[in-house]
């Protein structure tokens, strides 16, 4: 059997083993003061079974007219919603989430919203979704969502990594507080955040009030459609191709943003298994610092269905195999967003890992009788 290149796909094992399909869960983030208390107490009131983790209740300050009981670390919501506090690790606290949703001790929530911190790295968070075998059966990651501050963003940008990363991991982007902002102001945002992750569409906020759709269904699969959307999700298009020179401008001025590249891969050739993860493998475990993210659907050699990659710099989501192409284009296609790393080395990377294995691999098929 093959050695997968990630952790086997959740949602297949689920629907194979007729077992309810694992809750979807949103990870929240965002700067110190972008917004993100507001856009709660809204979700709160217009997401019903809702489960909503953060750090601190007192942190979030979710509007006293919401809280119904308080049960130790758990509050529960109007509106069939249970807001809960994260003890230690987040895999204790979604598992003793599960376990009273499952006693029918809190309402029967339907999905999860992660809040984190402002100055939080996301990374940790997805980590521990994504490899926590118990967890992941149950709960998906379904977005990473980031709310960018109109009025501050780009000072925040320029002064604080932190910032950058949120928007570079980010699956949507909302944009708040855009009554106080010059309209100026707003377009130069707009145009560095579309420099900073090219494939997260950027969604206006205002006072708080979001269609809960724009949050929803923004990964791979989507439960409304019951379909995997590649092309929605890989937005290929959006990057510029590894040997293209980066464009010049106010966007690529900034301090922490010239160090940022966001760009796409193109193989015609078919790959190797074993070369494709050698390649990842390397930039997973030597430079994860500097691979912040990367989307790719690949061609395998031998295999006539299409392989679905992701990952965040050290984490790597479960793979997913596509029971069909997308489309006629049968080329590998990878995005990336990485920092302080040369588009030219990543796709040499990849071309010689792959081709090297191929080489190495056919004079053995050569000499088998």
């Amino acid at each position: 059997m093959d050695a997968p290149l990630g952790n086997a796909d959740p949602l297949r094992a689920e629907a194979r083993a007729g077992s309810p399909a694992p809750l979807p869960v949103t990870l929240l983030t965002g700067f110190l003061g972008s917004g993100k208390t507001t856009l709660l107490n809204h979700l709160v009131r217009s997401l019903p079974r809702t489960a909503i983790l953060m750090n601190e209740f007192g942190e979030v300050a979710l509007d006293h007219q919401l809280l119904q009981k308080m049960q130790g670390p758990m509050a529960l919501l109007s509106g069939g919603c249970v807001c809960c506090t994260i003890s230690g690790s987040l895999s204790p606290t979604l598992k003793n989430l599960w376990m009273a949703r499952q006693k029918g001790d809190i309402p029967a929530f339907e999905r999860v919203i992660i809040e984190t911190t402002g100055v939080a790295d996301p990374v940790p968070v997805l980590d521990n979704l994504l490899h926590d075998n118990w967890v992941r059966a149950r709960f998906r990651l379904d977005g990473v969502v980031t709310t960018v501050d109109a009025q501050f963003g780009e000072d925040q940008l320029d002064a604080h990594f932190e910032a950058v990363k949120q928007v570079a991991v980010a699956d949507r982007l909302l944009l708040t507080k855009t009554d106080l902002a010059a309209p100026e102001r707003i377009a130069a945002l707009r145009e560095r955040l579309a420099a900073l992750n090219p494939a997260a569409d950027v969604v206006t906020v205002t006072r708080g009030e979001l269609d809960p759709a724009a949050i929803q269904n923004l990964g791979l699969w989507n439960a409304a459609t019951k379909s995997l959307e590649v092309a929605r999700w890989l937005k290929q298009q959006r990057y510029r191709p590894a040997g293209a020179s980066p464009a010049i401008g106010k966007t690529q001025r900034a301090l922490h943003d010239a160090r940022i590249q966001a760009f796409s891969v193109v193989l015609a050739t078919p790959l190797d298994r074993y070369g494709l993860q050698s390649a990842l493998g390397m930039l997973t475990s030597f430079r994860a610092e500097n691979l912040l993210r990367f989307k790719a659907i690949v061609n395998l050699e031998g295999d006539a269905q299409p392989l679905v990659l992701h990952g965040v710099q050290h984490v790597l989501y479960p793979e997913v195999r596509l029971d069909a192409w997308p489309d006629a284009d049968r080329r590998s296609r990878f995005v990336f967003i990485v920092r302080d790393l040369e588009p030219g080395f990543v796709e040499k990377l990849l071309a010689d890992f792959t081709g090297a294995a191929r080489s190495q691999a056919e004079p053995d098929a050569q000499a088998i009788p």
